[in-house]
């Protein structure tokens, strides 16, 4: 077994390491970046509080709804809200577009920044695969735009919006290892064990092929 920043990694790319929620966090090497899945709270998420953000799966009017919106905006505190509020309208009601992200400060949220991004709702999207990727790769990129090197994503789209969950974690970890060399870590952090499943068997498939 490598030794890769202080985790251990076998041959075959993953490594089953204790989470602090009491279940594990799965690794895989994206060399020189990590990927990291685990099942637990997004809101709680945290490397080092300076070069760390979550992704919010928002809306386009970027002002809170439900789920992991919800909960990131209830976590992070009514600045969160009036920060997103300042963020322009590119046309009545729409502050982020699908397939875009915007980034707000963290406030009461133990990670440092907010990357905000719009997913596609599956039955109603033209193309929700591009528009999937387009939300992952802009987070991507708007986090190394802002010299974060840890970063945290849900499953976008993968409640309300309907996305069936194999073919999200398809386009999500295939779009994130396009980003190793950007970045030290990036986590999966998912909300249900059917979804951390899925997640943890695509990596699988798709980084120790």
């Amino acid at each position: 077994m490598d030794a890769l920043g202080g985790v251990f990694v076998s041959a075959a790319g993953v490594s089953t390491l204790p989470c602090d929620n009491g279940g594990n966090t799965n690794v895989f090497a994206m060399s020189p970046c990590l990927l990291k899945i685990s099942k637990g709270d997004i809101t709680k998420w945290s490397v080092d509080g300076s070069s760390d953000a979550i992704v919010n799966p928002a809306n386009e009017r970027m002002l809170g709804g439900g789920g992991a919106d919800g909960a990131i905006h209830r976590a992070a505190g009514p600045q969160l809200r009036d920060a997103c509020y300042t963020v322009p309208e590119v046309r009545p009601g729409v502050r982020c577009p699908t397939g875009e992200a915007r980034i707000t400060p963290g406030f009461n949220l133990p990670a440092f920044r907010v990357i905000h991004t719009v997913g596609p709702i599956y039955d109603v999207d033209g193309n929700p695969e591009a528009s999937l990727r387009n939300a992952y790769r802009n987070s991507l990129i708007l986090a190394k735009d802002n010299n974060i090197k840890y970063i945290a994503f849900p499953a976008i789209s993968c409640g309300v919006y309907g996305y069936p969950y194999e073919e999200a974690a398809k386009v999500a970890i295939s779009t994130v290892k396009e980003f190793a060399d950007d970045l030290k870590e990036v986590h999966f952090v998912l909300f249900s064990d059917e979804i951390y499943n899925v997640w943890l068997e695509k990596a699988k498939e798709l980084l120790q092929a």
